[in-house]
């Protein structure tokens, strides 16, 4: 790649980056070398970064494997309001000769760090395997998912940059412009450390922002490492600031900051509907109304009709539920079965549950890793509580006394649709089956919670399909297949209602989030 590129069909097309075939001797071994060698470099300190300077702070946050909790694999910087002020001002001082670099040398470097991330790929999954407990396969998901953000968002910026068509007339010219909005706040979560993080900051960076990252005190190692790559690249002081801390202290207060032009969030309801509510007061000093990007979670539905093929939506369910413990905003966590198949498929669906393995993620013959700490440990077992009184426990549910904090899949069936259980972001390997008597009633279960992120429906009829298209209300809609797994350029991802702004990341309306339009008009 060179800055020469200035349009998308100068590059060869977009195709999604492979994932690993760990079947493969070599591949697996050049994984457990990369354990191997992250393994050794477990319980070091990392800074926080502002203005391309490495800063330190007086209180620290210790970050642990959630496969053993004795295990330390990194101690980060616990930054208080006053240095996420520092760290506003050094990306407000980036930012005019940021914005005006031209966009396909922006792009220039996010290729290059694109192409360091490729290289570095299994050193990645292995950190995010230690950090945050995904399991081999969900690390390199995570991380070739990346690698699609920074190859997508600067193409998207390349195409941006070209100039659209309006209309002319004989006495003036007219031309409208993208350009990037100031200092934004990019509020990150645990669950896909590395494309969520990334993603957030690439793309408002590449768009010509600056930007300052806070990512969550459970995954602020794999947050550093990604920053120090893209710094590696090329990306100047000052454009992608990183300071870690805790949501309530230093997350809140960025939000609030008058400098701020934009906040882009992922999390869960109840923090997104606080940044939402704390950006829209306007502060003294403050010249513009920010602007919220914002994805909040979901509790998703697949329906199951009595013409599915059950054994493909008893293995879809199971992968959609328990893939990475069900600690992802898209995943299954109701299934709405029709009355006439609901003993044959939940038979499958816990044949298919029972298949699974659950583990230390480090461990390659793992399906089923830890939840992310002891706060999610505590609060799934919760529901599980919850949920032996409001439906039938079919599997699952048991504590088990290890050093991780593992939760095996749990499944409680004849669960009403109003329960609790059926209605509140678990965020953990619990699924409830909700019995359904026809399709108007699966439907009808499937919109009714405040959510509308993902859902599926699993038929053979192609009038109940091209209907669960016009009326199954959410942002992505999978029809005879999982609910999970959003592919970047192929399935643009964000949801309705409380699921936040549908801001459709990976999308070719993404980066219009982090640009303003101009338009310029020459009388002739």
């Amino acid at each position: 790649m060179t800055a020469k590129i200035t349009r998308e069909d100068q590059l060869p097309p977009f195709a999604n980056e492979p994932f690993s075939d760990f079947s493969k001797p070599h591949v697996r071994a050049a994984m457990e070398a990369a354990l191997a060698q992250v393994g050794s470099e477990l319980g070091r300190e990392y800074p926080a970064y502002i203005g391309g300077q490495k800063v330190t702070a007086t209180q620290k946050i210790r970050s642990i494997d959630p496969s053993c909790s004795s295990r330390l694999v990194g101690i980060v910087q616990d930054c208080p309001p006053e240095l996420g002020d520092l760290a506003v001002q050094a990306a407000l001082g980036a930012f005019e000769s940021w914005s005006l670099v031209p966009a396909p040398e922006r792009c220039e470097i996010f290729f290059r760090a694109k192409e360091l991330l490729r290289q570095r790929r299994f050193e990645f999954n292995a950190w995010i395997i230690y950090e945050v407990g995904k399991n081999w396969a969900e690390a390199d998901a995570d991380v070739a998912e990346m690698v699609d953000f920074f190859d997508y968002y600067c193409r998207s910026m390349i195409r941006l940059n070209q100039p659209p068509e309006l209309v002319q007339v004989s006495e003036e010219k007219n031309r409208l412009a993208y350009i990037p909005l100031g200092v934004g706040v990019c509020i990150s979560p645990w669950n896909f450390p590395c494309a969520i993080m990334g993603g957030m900051a690439a793309a408002a960076a590449v768009a010509g922002n600056t930007v300052v990252s806070k990512p969550s005190e459970d995954a602020p190692v794999v947050a550093t490492k990604l920053v120090e790559l893209m710094i590696e690249a090329g990306v100047p002081a000052g454009v992608l600031n990183l300071v870690t801390g805790t949501g309530a202290a230093l997350g809140a207060h960025l939000v609030r900051h008058p400098k701020v032009r934009f906040v882009s969030f992922t999390g869960s309801r109840e923090v997104g509907c606080q940044v939402v509510e704390n950006a829209a007061k306007v502060s003294d000093g403050q010249r513009w109304l920010k602007r919220v990007v914002a994805e909040m979670g979901g509790k998703n539905a697949i329906i199951v009709a009595d013409d599915a093929d059950l054994d493909s939506a008893a293995q879809g369910v199971t992968a959609a539920a328990f893939g990475y413990q069900g600690q992802k905003c898209s995943a299954c966590s109701r299934v709405v079965v029709f009355d006439s198949v609901h003993d044959r498929f939940v038979e499958k669906l816990l044949a298919a549950t029972r298949a699974l393995t659950v583990g230390p993620a480090q461990d390659p013959s793992t399906n089923v890793g830890p939840v992310i700490s002891g706060r999610a440990y505590e609060k799934v077992f919760h529901y599980i509580q919850l949920g032996k009184e409001e439906g039938k426990l079919l599997m699952g549910g048991e504590r088990t006394e290890s050093d991780g904090f593992f939760v095996p899949p749990t499944i409680f069936d004849e669960v009403r649709p109003g329960a609790r259980i059926a209605q509140e972001e678990i965020f953990g390997p619990v699924l409830a089956v909700i019995r359904a008597r026809d399709y108007d009633h699966a439907l009808e279960i499937a919109n009714g919670t405040a959510f509308g992120l993902t859902g599926a429906v699993y038929s053979s009829s192609p009038d109940r399909l091209e209907r669960a298209a016009r009326e199954f209300h959410v942002g992505n809609l999978y029809l005879n297949r999982k609910c999970t797994g959003a592919m970047v350029g192929r399935h643009p991802f964000g949801g309705f209602n409380m699921s936040g702004t549908d801001s459709k990341t990976g999308g070719p309306d993404y980066l219009l989030q982090f640009t303003q339009a101009k338009t310029v008009c020459a009388k002739i």
